[in-house]
């Protein structure tokens, strides 16, 4: 199996782990660290990074050729997008119904989805591509799979703080996908002598070098 792929499983069975966390189930109904998302949201936007591998891959295989994992950025309308913006409205209202069901039932649910993609994940091939139809366009599935990586990683850390958990530290394999994913959106949207300064040089490092 693919370096990636390994890696995304991983980082989903660590999202597994925090959603079944009892402090999750415990602040369920309180407000999150994000802007406008509560907890219970928030669970149900992190366990979608899990139903959204399964919903492409049971999606015909599309015809043409995918675009670059830097080209979906650049045309995503989320990117920059304020708290009220319908984009964002949206992936709230998304996140809140996948959590409906209650924390130990979307804990149960998403690590079924885990196991399955453990094995569905294996069966296919190299330069397996999908498509998205909210975007619309296609990438590779390993792309595809790098971006839900980054996702669980970043809302990982953010349920944790919301809930007050230690935010778990990924192994370094699964880890630097994202670092490295992170660090590209970050010198696209700010210029490399921005990111150089800012890891480098802190006398003259900007303010703020956020990736996304």
């Amino acid at each position: 199996m693919a370096a990636i792929r390994t890696a995304y499983l991983t980082a989903a069975r660590s999202a597994v782990r925090l959603l079944g966390d009892p402090a999750v189930a415990e602040r369920w109904d309180q407000p999150s660290a994000l802007a406008e998302f509560g907890v219970a949201g928030l669970a149900g936007h992190l366990a979608s990074q899990v139903f959204q591998v399964e919903a492409v891959l049971a999606e015909p295989v599309p015809a043409g050729d995918p675009i670059g994992l830097l080209d979906h950025y650049a045309r995503g309308s989320w990117i920059g997008a304020s708290v009220d913006d319908d984009v964002n409205v949206g992936i709230r209202r998304v996140g809140e119904g996948i959590a409906q069901e209650g924390p130990q039932a979307l804990a149960a649910r998403t690590a079924e989805a885990v196991q399955r993609l453990t094995e569905a994940l294996t069966r296919e091939p190299a330069g397996r591509v999908v498509h998205l139809a909210r975007g619309p366009w296609s990438l590779t599935l390993d792309d595809f799979l790098t971006t839900r990586l980054m996702e669980i990683a970043v809302h990982s850390d953010d349920l944790a703080v919301s809930v007050g958990v230690a935010t778990s530290e990924l192994p370094v394999d699964v880890f630097e996908p994202v670092l490295s994913l992170l660090a590209r959106l970050a010198v696209r949207r700010h210029g490399q002598p921005a990111v150089l300064r800012a890891l480098a040089r802190a006398e003259r490092a900007p303010e703020r070098i956020n990736a996304i």
